[in-house]
């Protein structure tokens, strides 16, 4: 039986679309008069909303395109800095309509006073800083790597390991970039960290395996003198799209497999290696992809076979979800759990103290270090970007990990 498609949610976001646009614009006849705004905002709004219908159209027949693009994001530059001034709008009419009631009851009635327009300028003013950073996030923000260090302390590191240091990147999506030369400068400042051994925590395609065909001669470039290893991520398994039949899809991800080993990487595969150092080993081990609500594909006690509760532990697993469900409480000690994923959502703070995306509401742990019960997670904010063809607040990550004995 085919399911009855509902207009009352359809109806009801339009009117708020219309409510929150009528707002808007009354802010802005706030500070400009002029008979031509009215219809040259309808005009607009209306004109990128239905373009916006377009292009989704489009996109389902012929799959994400330039324009697709373009509307998409403009349409959510628009949306957002609209939602920004509306907000502050509304906080200046709600102290207008307190101060009403408390101080302008006359004798002749209420009167409602007139809007502040210095706060309205204000508005704005923050409506036009709303666009700038989308528009550096698109053009330069995916794009602005940074290099993050942490050195983390261990009782049990094997001494030999004194010192030794790991460069960690995860979620490249290799489908989304669109700047060799940008990408150029992320891998020149991966081997400029010069560290001992280099991982990537998964996701290095959107969907297909040929989207890291152009990139290959840029990531082949990594190298590490204990060797380049990786492990999978939820997209790469090619779940996302309509494929021609099963077997072409299986036959994509064999293809994945095959460019991991055309960059340089040693794909783990519920497996694990020993890193040797003189007479003293730790353990590098990797999953497939096991998240909550993005398939719980991985065997960690697999990969962890024929290794012992004293060995010193590295974990790739691209899910920050499964270090809470599976790692931190491991019978085997985990020393060090190493995640991607969650990408920060590309958007966000991190400044002044303040930590915040709104991907917090999706993982209690969405980047940096997390410690408990003796065990480390790190969560890398993601080298690439997916969806949102930008990053803001949040930047493109390379992260380098130093690890200590303590003393």
């Amino acid at each position: 039986m085919k399911r009855k498609l509902s207009f009352a949610p359809i109806l009801f976001a339009t009117l708020l679309f219309f409510a929150l646009n009528a707002y808007v614009l009354s802010g802005l006849n706030t500070l400009n008069g002029s008979a031509y705004l009215n219809p040259i905002f309808w005009v607009f709004i209306i004109g990128l909303t239905f373009s916006l219908f377009y292009a989704i159209k489009q996109m389902r027949l012929q799959g994400v395109n330039r324009f697709f693009k373009i509307v998409s994001h403009a349409f959510l530059i628009v949306f957002v800095a609209e939602i920004v001034f509306a907000l502050l709008l509304l906080l200046g009419d709600f102290y207008r309509f307190i101060l009403a009631l408390t101080s302008n009851f006359q004798a002749d009635g209420y009167h409602w006073l007139p809007r502040n327009n210095y706060w309205v300028y204000f508005a704005f003013f923050m409506f036009c800083i709303t666009v700038a950073l989308f528009a550096y996030g698109i053009t330069q923000g995916k794009y602005a790597y940074r290099v993050i260090k942490h050195t983390l302390y261990f009782d049990d590191l094997p001494a030999n390991f004194e010192g030794f240091t790991l460069t960690q990147i995860s979620d490249v999506h290799a489908g989304s970039f669109t700047n060799p030369k940008a990408v150029q400068r992320g891998i020149d400042m991966i081997n400029a960290q010069k560290s001992d051994l280099f991982v990537f925590t998964g996701d290095l395609v959107n969907n297909a395996a040929e989207e890291i065909k152009p990139w290959i001669g840029h990531f082949a470039q990594i190298k590490a003198p204990f060797g380049q290893f990786s492990v999978l991520g939820n997209h790469d398994y090619g779940d996302y799209v309509k494929w021609p039949s099963e077997s072409a899809k299986v036959n994509n991800l064999q293809q994945l497999k095959a460019y991991h080993k055309e960059l340089g990487f040693r794909l783990l595969l519920d497996e694990h290696v020993e890193l040797v150092k003189g007479d003293q080993k730790i353990i590098l081990a990797g999953i497939e992809n096991w998240g909550i609500g993005f398939g719980e594909r991985g065997d960690l006690k697999k990969a962890l076979q024929n290794t012992s509760i004293q060995d010193f532990k590295i974990l790739l697993s691209h899910d920050p979800s499964h270090w809470d469900a599976q790692v931190k409480n491991n019978p085997s000690k985990i020393q060090l759990a190493l995640a991607g994923h969650t990408h920060g959502m590309q958007f966000g703070i991190e400044a002044f103290g303040i930590k915040w995306s709104p991907v917090k509401y999706r993982y209690k742990h969405w980047a940096g270090i997390k410690t408990e019960n003796g065990r480390y997670l790190n969560v890398n904010r993601g080298f690439g970007f997916l969806g949102f063809s930008g990053r803001i607040g949040i930047w493109p990550e390379i992260t380098v990990i130093e690890l200590k004995r303590k003393v």
